[in-house]
């Protein structure tokens, strides 16, 4: 194994809705693969915990503002757009798949997706709850009785669902086996792609180290989960630390070792533009966009 001065630096942001990071760190993979990792993990909770802050002044954005050399990642929406914003690019070697579901606040009536009519669902603003909000609501409501309120990281939203501020919120993991626990009422769930979002001037051979260490995590997950479910207490936001049942948290994400393609990134860009999410895109042209791993 490489020693610490002949590792090459990252900062990593570990991404709250899986444990693969985690994993690779404590297994001490990305060190076998050369690199000398930073781990985040102030950054995540930050994300997950904010109340509402505008674009480019959130925490996922914060380090690329800085112009940090992070891997990060975003919804698949949320890194083409901000990409095109001039923060960060896109890995496009790969992707995830992760959960979201909305949940209603304690004692409340709306049984169904369709009682949301007009009523104001937690979202973070320009994030996948944004962007999956409006993918499922706008199967059964007409786009002008769809509302939006911008509530703040996932951590947050839960908050708000528990003290009654929002009648409804989107939620991702940890916080949907949070919400479970806690007994609220889930109104529907589905599934959406997540990309890597990363600093412009990685290089591609410290970016494929990176994701060998990251797929041999993966295989440890896939392989003895039990070892590694535990590994949830981490992503648990500070102000929702408690006694959980982490066998219940299931794996998180699903890693896809598959190309993320310019036809999955310009139906991105357009589900923005659908909804006019789109203004601070200066570029949408996925070759400027990419910074490419070599997997």
């Amino acid at each position: 194994m490489a020693t610490p001065t002949q590792r090459t630096r990252i900062e990593v942001v570990p991404h709250f809705s899986r444990l693969q990071e985690w994993i690779a760190l404590d297994e001490e993979f990305f060190q076998q693969e050369g690199l000398e990792p930073e781990i985040l993990p102030n950054v995540m909770h930050a994300v997950s915990s904010h109340r509402g802050d505008a674009y480019g002044q959130r925490p996922q954005d914060l380090p690329f503002v800085q112009q940090m050399e992070v891997v990060n990642s975003a919804c698949q929406w949320g890194t083409a757009c901000n990409a095109g914003a001039g923060m960060g690019k896109l890995v496009p070697d790969l992707y995830t798949v992760g959960r979201f579901a909305i949940f209603t606040k304690p004692g409340s009536k709306v049984q169904r997706l369709v009682d949301l009519r007009d009523v104001p669902v937690g979202i973070g603003e320009r994030a996948g709850s944004h962007f999956t909000t409006l993918m499922m609501l706008e199967q059964v409501l007409p786009r002008e009785h769809i509302r939006t309120v911008h509530t703040g990281g996932p951590g947050q939203r839960l908050l708000a669902l528990l003290h009654g501020e929002v009648e409804a919120a989107t939620l991702l993991d940890p916080e949907i086996a949070l919400a479970e626990a806690k007994g609220l009422r889930e109104l529907a769930r589905g599934e959406f792609l997540i990309t890597f979002w990363v600093g412009p001037k990685l290089t591609g051979d410290v970016l494929n180290a990176y994701f060998r260490a990251l797929k041999r995590a993966d295989e440890a997950l896939a392989q003895t989960p039990e070892k590694y479910i535990q590994l949830w207490e981490r992503n648990i936001p500070p102000t929702l630390k408690d006694e959980y049942d982490y066998s219940t948290f299931g794996l998180g994400e699903k890693f896809v070792f598959e190309p993320y393609t310019e036809e999955m990134f310009q139906n991105a860009i357009q589900f923005a533009q659908k909804w006019n999410l789109h203004t601070h895109i200066r570029d949408t042209q996925y070759h400027h966009l990419i910074t490419v791993a070599g997997l």
